[in-house]
């Protein structure tokens, strides 16, 4: 099938603006200018479209949020893309800028918002110079700014740099962020759609780069094409960051519901010659750790699927590891990342991590004792559920899973009880 998001692989340089004109560019907005903003969001409530960026939630339900009778309303576009193994924003930011940038304006007609801020990681500071050219290209066009398409609702596009910060990528981090403040999460509520809880005190939907870039296919193809790719619950296609242990790491779009085989073996090139896949993180260092057992690997790949084998699809970030790997080595470099990307705002957090850290060091230096891997399950089950955002359980999940699917790795390392 075409790409509905990674069309620079069908479309040679589809990135610029008169490419991607000529290939049904911004026709989608001309569309959705012509019906009533509610009318765009039934169309994507119908299509199931779910958010990209992790939690999967439906956006047209989002949108449905926004309060109408509010005069400042704002789209606050997800680019901080911080997830380990994640790198699939990117791509659509390089390579398929335009497609993103009128899926962002159809969100922001549709709810009436008054601008449209793309929040990008600070590393991405080469992307964020080339999307504002292509923001000018369509502002130049009437597509962005004032009288968008001579409709008389006035609407800017505008990037913004983070500094580097995992808990940005978090929806009301970013936004204390896009203020100027502090990256942390707010208390909630409001929530970010109501008034006092989004940006600047106003009601704001915030959306990843994936899920808005799948909206100008949806405006132009109709809701039930959509629908009719993948699964019940999980429509359209979704990017497979596929790392680690394959032949062919990178991006994959494939209709949700592949299974975990067909993209290792079929499309990753399956592991290193002489090795077997062991274990499996579908959603970077945030997911449970899943071993590679035939029924995992024969698990659709879909929100509804992820869950009946304890783990999460999220941002599909896939980190694959075969036979060589420790999974306590594992459970130490992702105890170590989110250490140092807590934001320190509840304590749980921050000092969970920090003594995970520690008694995991000591268990792989060999001076552990079984007792220890009881403490850190135990530290790590009394993180979850208490944070204020979901940094907390992402920060438990690798020990606990860890501990549950590969017992055998860490008692390898820790000293017989006397």
């Amino acid at each position: 099938m075409e790409h509905i998001l990674l069309r620079a692989r069908d479309i040679p340089n589809i990135h610029k603006f008169d490419v991607y004109k000529a290939h049904g560019g911004y026709d989608a907005l001309k569309a959705a200018v012509k019906m009533k903003p509610d009318e765009v969001i039934d169309e994507v409530k119908a299509s199931g479209l779910r958010g990209r960026g992790g939690a999967g939630f439906p956006t047209g339900v989002k949108w449905s949020f926004i309060p109408k009778n509010e005069p400042v309303k704002y789209v606050a576009v997800n680019a901080d893309e911080s997830e380990t193994g994640t790198f699939k924003d990117r791509e659509i930011m390089e390579t398929n800028p335009h497609q993103l940038i009128e899926g962002a304006m159809i969100c922001a007609y549709a709810i009436q918002a008054t601008a449209v801020y793309i929040y990008l990681r600070g590393e991405f500071w080469d992307i964020a110079h080339e999307l504002d050219k292509c923001i000018a290209e369509a502002q130049k066009e009437g597509f962005i700014g004032d009288n968008v398409l001579g409709t008389g609702w006035d609407c800017p596009m505008y990037t913004h740099l983070g500094a580097g910060a995992y808990i940005c990528g978090e929806e009301s981090a970013l936004l204390e962020s896009l203020e100027g403040k502090l990256g942390q999460p707010r208390v909630r509520p409001p929530f970010p759609a109501q008034k006092g809880g989004g940006l600047y005190g106003e009601a704001t939907v915030v959306n990843n780069v994936e899920t808005l870039t799948n909206v100008p296919w949806i405006i132009n193809n109709g809701a039930d094409k959509f629908k009719a790719i993948g699964t019940e619950e999980s429509a359209g296609t979704k990017i497979f960051c596929v790392s680690g242990h394959v032949q062919k790491p990178g991006n994959y779009e494939l209709p949700m519901g592949t299974t975990f085989r067909e993209l290792l073996y079929d499309h990753a090139g399956g592991p290193p010659d002489g090795r077997e896949f062991k274990g499996i993180l579908p959603s970077g260092g945030s997911g449970p750790i899943v071993p590679a057992t035939d029924e995992v690997l024969d698990t659709p790949l879909s929100y509804e699927d992820m869950q009946k084998i304890g783990t999460i699809l999220g941002s599909a970030s896939v980190i694959v590891m075969d036979d060589t790997v420790d999974m306590t080595w594992v459970a130490s470099k992702v105890t170590k990342f989110f250490k140092h990307e807590s934001c320190g705002k509840c304590t749980p957090c921050r000092e969970g991590t920090y003594w995970l850290d520690k008694v995991i060091d000591r268990i792989l230096a060999g001076e552990g004792k079984p007792s220890d891997i009881q403490l850190i399950d135990n530290v790590a089950k009394n993180m979850a559920g208490v944070t204020l955002c979901a940094l907390g359980d992402f920060a438990a999940n690798p020990i606990i899973h860890t501990i549950k699917n590969f017992p055998d790795d860490f008692n390898q390392h820790v000293q017989p009880a006397e």
